[in-house]
């Protein structure tokens, strides 16, 4: 190379044939190469992924303090009346496994066969739509694919909620938490304690609990709905004070044509019976102070 101070001086570079010239095709320019359209991973790209996620985690810690989840009564086996419900991003796999065919002797297709399919294929579309398009309207087949995916999943939520709500108006029952909001509401509004479902609950025994009655009620199987000591389970209420807020004329009534999903028993007790069995009834009345 040749040495001096003088600009129009030439300038020959000599290489080395030691050194073999790289050749990589595939290396990415620098992003500066094209301002506007490309940023750096760290700290730019990155850092806004982090704010992103910020602003989401605390929206989401608001929605659960302000919509706290609903906690019901403790589980009990032997309610026959109570009726399971997943949270609500299960909804659309609940309904699913109420199909025949994926269900009783196809339950494993339907929990383990089907939805691996399906995630699996989400997890593998990045390596199987390699295309560079990006716009929906130019890959049909995974536009429609993800479509079908989502008209599926929101058609199941909804039925599954409908089929949940005829079962509650059929059954007359109502759901746990919003019975707890209720009565509530209800204590507020009547300037009352808030009621503590914490402690629990002291009720009286059952009045004349040898009574040929409570053989009736044995007969007619109201303890299978009532529990044993009549003190009820889950959403059926108990018969222990029952006396203190319908008469006999009422309990008549209830028993022979049945309300909010009680059976009637005009055909199975004789009127005797009836009148025996409410009459015994009236007399429960809770424990005074």
């Amino acid at each position: 190379m040749a040495h001096g101070h003088n600009s129009n001086e030439k300038v020959v570079f000599v290489g080395d044939s030691r050194v073999k010239k790289s050749n990589h095709p595939n290396i990415p320019p620098d992003y500066t190469s094209f301002p506007g359209k490309s940023e750096a991973f760290i700290p730019n790209f990155l850092l806004k992924e982090w704010m992103v996620g910020c602003v989401v985690l605390v929206g989401f810690l608001v929605w659960v303090i302000a919509e706290p989840a609903p906690l019901g009564y403790p589980a009990d086996p032997t309610n026959a009346a109570f009726i399971p419900m997943p949270d609500w991003y299960f909804l659309f796999l609940y309904q699913f496994l109420k199909y025949p065919y994926v269900s009783q002797d196809y339950i494993l297709l339907g929990t383990v066969g089907i939805p691996g399919v399906m995630f699996g294929a989400l997890l593998l579309a990045p390596f199987l739509d390699t295309g560079k398009e990006r716009r929906f309207y130019r890959r049909p087949i995974a536009s429609s694919l993800m479509g079908l995916t989502l008209i599926a999943c929101v058609y199941l939520t909804v039925v599954s909620w409908d089929h949940y709500q005829h079962q509650l108006e059929i059954n007359g029952q109502v759901p746990e938490h919003i019975e707890r909001e209720e009565k509530a509401r209800e204590a507020a509004e009547a300037g009352q304690e808030r009621p503590n479902y914490t402690k629990p609950a002291v009720e009286a025994a059952l009045v004349d609990a040898n009574d040929p009655a409570m053989d009736i009620a044995k007969q007619a199987q109201c303890v299978s709905c009532h529990a044993a000591d009549l003190k009820g389970q889950g959403s059926v209420p108990s018969l222990v004070g029952v006396g203190d807020h319908m008469t006999k004329e009422q309990l008549v009534e209830v028993v022979t044509n049945g309300r909010n999903g009680m059976p009637a028993f005009a055909e199975t007790l004789s009127a005797e019976e009836i009148d025996q069995l409410t009459t015994w009834l009236s007399k429960q009345k809770a424990a005074t102070e």
